[in-house]
């Protein structure tokens, strides 16, 4: 692998015409994916036929394709799963396959993909250490690093970056509130995973919080992030030698948005010192028709907050907002509208928003009628947004560049079968653990569990540390490593011997794992067998299934796991973590949708965890799930603040409905 070349701008793609744009615009590589096994299902994404074609019109350029199968897997999708890399090796050889899910990545070794993996933000990727760990037991090729990272933080990481190893880090898009592969809002609110690309972000909507007396409060979207552009500050990044990728989020954007972003950040790798190339950098970037833009925490002696409840979250351009009477609508618009652009008449997640196309030039101030063909009247004072655009010579030179592809040629169906290991057969007494933020004595039923602190580590008797279950944090950020690895230690010398890892790569924070019993816990969001396999191989005693799978899923993982098994049967299941807060959101007060969903914020260690107030609770089913084999049972106990009522109403998730 060669290390050494400059960064690439990497684009995305979610259709055609955006792959075309990425190409028109000399991206030196693009991310895409098919239309099953994507982490954004709501792109328009490619057939495999049409995905040969464009990779192979990709590589007569010279310009890397890499394929995103990078959805958690459930148990009876593994066969379908691997028939897709199967024929991607065949019909499409891209570059690199872009997988968060351990099962994806042992499938890709047992259909002899000969391309390079690489492992997704959403598989949290975090702190330097798991960087080696990962590269020697799984043979990784690179490492998408977190959004939240700063500079200094990404230096630390390409520190610890084995030779052959390279990272990839966003330098342009949208931010999620939740740390990638720690958000479970979409899904607990109707089982829509993001990790299985279906998010409906909840994130984006209004919320309420009142006072601390339960008074007044503003309606405000305290969750939903501006977008992330590092603009002018990749002639810092760009000293980060390891970093290889400069990445671009925005599959389920237009070819507009593509080429600008491109053509901006090209200039800025190649012409950066040069004034008035930076200058009309930053205007592509300002007219690529993203939202308002933060530096987030990128540098780190002047942090920004994502989130500002005064500005504008919604996609697209801001143009105006409706004026006139209701039956004869318009919009004085701030900028030129062409033909073919595309406009949202009001915010995205909010029902009766409209798109239209524009059908003639319209000057900038000048006067648009919003025509909705008989369709519901725009609301007076709704905001208008320009999220697409098809100018002239943008389509001149993406046809320029499609007319060198090739014919579509047909895809021979595969018979991939996938290898699935021998399932446990000796099943040992379950186990009953409850979880709480302090050391807390055991109870007869229940053994103990307890999340990872100072004052845990400060507090474990050596004659009850044996009996105690240690769970580590979701989340370990680089300057938060040693800390980690600090209080591990300090467990491990009061007798501490059992631990539930919430990222697989945890593992390397342990000297000598050995005799140790280390299970993989929930948030490793383990979904089929051969996820546990690959666990197994790397050491761990057991692992908790994803919580967010329905009955028959964690059935059929019943039979087919080489793992003992522990599920939370019930608790305060975080929607999610995330590294940034309002400043306007307090701590440990409720606050509520505009559905009368309430929910409130706690802070453990550096992030922030959003819980809602109704619990996980599938107790009513543990006698099924022991006679399925189900070894471990977990229960999550959170400190629930004062004004926080706990409703009392169903807690299955998704046991009913199934994991959409």
């Amino acid at each position: 692998m060669n290390l050494t070349h400059q960064p690439a701008i990497l684009a995305p793609a979610g259709n055609r015409a955006a792959f075309l744009a990425a190409l028109a615009a000399g991206a030196d590589a693009i991310y895409c994916g098919l239309k099953s096994m994507s982490a954004r299902m709501e792109a328009k994404n490619f057939s495999m036929e049409e995905l040969a074609q464009l990779t192979q019109l990709a590589h007569d350029r010279e310009v890397k394709v890499y394929v995103t199968v990078n959805a958690m897997l459930k148990p009876d999708e593994l066969d379908r799963a691997g028939q897709l890399i199967d024929s991607l090796q065949r019909h499409v050889h891209p570059d690199a396959l872009i997988v968060q899910d351990l099962g994806i990545v042992a499938l890709a070794r047992q259909a002899g993909f000969d391309g390079e993996i690489h492992l997704s933000t959403l598989a949290n990727v975090s702190f330097p250490k798991a960087l080696a760990f990962i590269h020697r037991t799984l043979g990784i090729d690179r490492a998408v690093i977190p959004r939240e990272l700063s500079i200094d933080e990404i230096r630390v990481m390409a520190g610890a970056c084995p030779k052959s190893l390279s990272l990839e880090t966003f330098i342009h898009g949208a931010l999620c509130y939740g740390v990638s592969g720690r958000c479970y809002w979409s899904s607990y609110m109707g089982g829509k995973s993001g990790l299985r690309g279906r998010c409906v972000q909840p994130c984006r909507r209004h919320y309420r919080q009142a006072d601390q007396k339960g008074e007044g409060g503003k309606i405000a979207r305290a969750f939903s992030c501006q977008d992330y552009s590092v603009d002018v500050l990749v002639k810092i990044l760009a000293q980060v030698k390891k970093v290889l990728a400069w990445k671009i989020e925005g599959r389920k954007k237009g070819p507009h948005y593509v080429y600008y972003t491109v053509t901006a950040y090209r200039m800025l790798r190649d012409q950066g010192s040069d004034a008035r190339v930076k200058r009309d950098a930053l205007d592509l970037l300002a007219q690529s028709l993203g939202r308002e833009a933060t530096h987030y925490q990128f540098l780190p002696q002047r942090p920004q907050k994502p989130i500002d409840t005064r500005r504008q979250t919604a996609s697209g351009l801001f143009m105006g907002k409706v004026q006139g009477p209701v039956k004869n609508p318009w919009v004085v618009v701030r900028q030129a509208l062409l033909p073919g652009d595309v406009l949202r008449v009001g915010y995205e997640d909010e029902a009766g928003h409209t798109i239209c196309r524009v059908t003639r030039f319209v000057p900038k101030k000048g006067r648009y009628p919003l025509n909705l063909g008989g369709r519901k009247a725009p609301t007076p004072g709704a905001p208008v947004f320009l999220t697409d655009r098809r100018e002239k010579a943008l389509e001149e030179m993406m046809a320029e560049v499609e007319a060198a592809a090739g014919p579509l040629s047909p895809i021979i169906p595969t018979r991939f079968q996938a290898s699935l290991p021998e399932p446990l057969d000796a099943p040992n007494r379950p186990v009953e653990v409850r979880v709480s933020r302090t050391p807390s004595r055991t109870s007869g039923r229940h053994a103990a569990g307890v999340w990872l602190s100072e004052t845990t580590a400060a507090n474990i008797g050596k004659s009850a540390a044996s009996n105690l279950w240690i769970w580590l944090p979701p989340v370990v950020w680089p300057d938060d490593e040693e800390r980690v690895a600090g209080l591990l230690r300090q467990c491990l010398e009061n007798g501490a011997r059992q631990f539930v890892l919430n990222i697989p790569w945890q593992m390397a924070l342990f000297n000598r794992p050995e005799g140790l019993s280390l299970w993989a816990g929930p948030f490793c969001n383990s979904a089929n067998a051969l996820c546990l396999e690959t666990l197994k191989n790397l050491g761990f005693s057991g692992a908790f299934v994803s919580p967010e799978l329905g009955e028959a899923d964690i059935l059929t993982l019943c039979r087919q796991s080489p793992l003992p098994l522990g599920v939370v049967l019930s608790g305060n299941w975080p929607l999610c973590i995330s590294r940034t807060l309002a400043d306007d959101m307090q701590l440990r007060v409720p606050f509520d949708s505009p559905r009368g969903e309430q929910a409130w914020v706690d802070r453990h260690g550096p992030d922030h965890w959003v819980f809602p107030n109704w619990r996980l609770d599938i107790t009513e089913k543990r006698t099924l799930l022991q006679q399925a084999g189900i070894r471990m049972f977990a229960h999550l106990d959170e400190p629930v603040p004062p004004a926080v009522t706990i409703k009392n109403r169903p807690g299955l998730w998704n046991w009913k409905v199934g994991l959409k």
